[in-house]
């Protein structure tokens, strides 16, 4: 059983990109050099970490609901935590149920950021309450420091089974390149971009390249991406929305050029190192990569910042890549 285990509550699939550099951090001091990784399932951590050879085995735990419920999952976390007999955890977040389940499942080294009660359940000192309201991948960055984690570069560097890059290689081994790979969809509504401007923006796309386009944003979005595609000609485009994720990653992987959302899609795009181009009108810029390049409305971020960033903003800026 490894010995070490790294916790981070955050859902989404974009959350687990951004946390992998620190989680490789950890491992490299841990004994085996690999961890023991927690996330919810929504995270799909165990789909997208397969590969990493950092990472012992992914388990899976909740923690939303109503009150009754996220007792209930608390009990459920101790419990999980009690049979991996791990003698230090991580806990990647400010949070204090993940803390309070490693203290009563009796891990002896819990590390935290601090930053809230959580303070009362680690037994190291935490990071500087100056940090309080800065993003959680500075939280991060803070915390390897205070425990002398090297921590060469936040990249996440994510290795893809060369099984399904052979298969999504020959799948479409027909298609003109360049790949140019649109993830449509959000987490949330003010992150989408309308579908008006996508219209617009695949249109002139489709007749600026001689490549071909794929639409990902998984089976939520097929039906959408299947009116886009039928709103224009010129290049092909492929409804791609279909894509289970190991084989959307490895798409991902095979593309010359990613324009999206901030999205899952988006992290993994730049997590396997393909050009970037991501549509920040709400939240702030992510920093962490360089393969990141932000689109940001002229006026800056605001409620309305995704319909603020047009068609031709984005066109203009990803031009010198369409060759």
């Amino acid at each position: 059983m490894n010995p070490t285990a790294v916790i981070q509550v955050k859902r989404g699939i974009g959350d687990v990109i951004w946390h992998l550099p620190f989680i490789r951090a950890i491992a490299a001091v841990s004994p085996g050099g690999k961890v023991t990784f927690l996330a919810p399932t929504s995270s799909h951590a165990k789909e997208l970490l397969a590969a990493q050879p950092y990472i012992a085995e992914t388990r899976y735990f909740e923690h939303t609901g109503s009150e009754l419920t996220r007792i209930v999952h608390q009990f459920q976390l101790v419990r999980l935590l009690r049979q991996g007999h791990f003698r230090t955890i991580w806990i990647l977040d400010r949070t204090i149920r993940p803390a309070l389940a490693a203290m009563l499942a009796s891990i002896p080294v819990r590390i935290g950021v601090g930053l809230t009660r959580q303070r009362l359940f680690i037994t190291n000192s935490g990071i500087d309450q100056s940090h309080y309201y800065d993003h959680p991948i500075d939280w991060l960055r803070a915390l390897m420091a205070a425990m002398h984690v090297p921590l060469s570069s936040t990249e996440p560097d994510l290795q893809v089974s060369a099984a399904a890059i052979a298969a999504i290689g020959e799948k479409f081994s027909a298609c003109a390149r360049p790949w140019i790979v649109l993830g449509i969809g959000a987490s949330h509504p003010a992150r989408d971009w309308p579908d008006g401007h996508w219209v617009e923006f695949l249109t002139s796309l489709r007749q600026r390249t001689d490549g071909t386009i794929f639409l990902i944003g998984g089976s939520e979005n097929a039906a959408r991406a299947q009116i886009l595609i039928g709103h224009g000609a010129g290049a092909t485009a492929i409804n791609a929305c279909d894509l289970a994720l190991r084989e959307a990653l490895a798409l991902l992987h095979h593309a010359d050029l990613f324009v999206g959302t901030d999205s899952g899609p988006m992290n993994l795009a730049a997590a396997v190192a393909t050009p970037t181009f991501g549509l920040f009108g709400v939240n702030r810029a992510l920093s962490y990569s360089k393969y990141i390049h932000p689109i940001t409305p002229p006026g800056g971020l605001s409620p309305d910042g995704m319909q603020q960033i047009s068609p031709a903003q984005v066109l203009e800026r990803i031009a010198p890549h369409l060759s």
